[in-house]
């Protein structure tokens, strides 16, 4: 992961499945585990360990439901709301802490809306775009997709071809701006893996966009990390094999 500690006095990373311990293993941040213990601390509580650890990843224990996760999390949101600081949150599977079909806390929407106005900015990280509340990806002021198939871009309005987010389709390069068009390649332009000799994954491309109007291609392959991301990516699942 890409450090940006230093432009915040305080990162609070909401972890959902344990992937950020490399901020912890780099020196970026302390590392609390939030079990059955944790999940019934108030928001009080939770604003003494904010204070004392001003850089921290909060993982969820394996035992806590996405329910107790998300009450947590609103927790979390409270008491970092109370803290006089400039504050970075992430929440990591976003659309468990503030899902479309249920009611999301609303300390957890205040982080996304009026959050700025209080020096408290917030990103969040999600595969199930749809799934995710729409309040959330309204607000967000800059985005950074990579690739999808399905319903999930859709909840995201986008000023470019949305193919050009599905890796099994092709866009004509005459309908992509120059920023968006492939270096290394005329033909597939949607985002793609980049994969070594041995068929390991290296990097992959990705679109950034803003409020601003900028928009341009990012290959995580010319991305200098600091730290280590530790999530698995499983094994793909390969057809039977069937004899005539």
């Amino acid at each position: 992961m890409e450090s940006n500690a230093d432009a915040y006095e305080s990162l609070t990373v909401l972890d959902y499945c344990g992937e950020y311990r490399g901020l912890v293993k780099a020196g970026l941040a302390s590392h609390w585990i939030v079990g059955p213990a944790e999940k019934d601390l108030s928001a009080d509580q939770w604003r003494h360990i904010l204070v004392s650890n001003p850089h921290v990843v909060l993982e969820r224990h394996s035992v806590l439901t996405a329910d107790e996760w998300r009450v947590v999390c609103a927790r979390v949101a409270a008491a970092a709301r109370t803290i006089d600081r400039d504050e970075l949150i992430v929440v990591d599977e976003a659309h468990f802490v503030a899902p479309q079909k249920e009611k999301t806390p609303k300390p957890i929407k205040e982080i996304a809306t009026t959050g700025r106005g209080d020096g408290t900015s917030s990103m969040w990280i999600s595969q199930r775009l749809a799934e995710l509340e729409k309040t959330i990806t309204t607000q967000c002021q800059a985005r950074v997709l990579g690739g999808f198939r399905g319903g999930d871009v859709g909840a995201v309005d986008l000023e470019y071809p949305e193919d050009l987010h599905n890796p099994a389709t092709d866009v004509p390069a005459s309908r992509l701006p120059d920023a968006l068009l492939p270096t290394d390649r005329k033909t597939p332009t949607t985002l793609q893996l980049h994969k070594d000799d041995d068929g390991n994954t290296v990097g992959s491309e990705w679109v950034y966009s803003d409020n601003s109007g900028e928009v341009r291609r990012i290959n995580t392959a010319n991305v200098t990390m600091h730290s280590t991301h530790y999530g698995s990516e499983g094994n793909d699942l390969q057809p039977p094999e069937y004899t005539a």
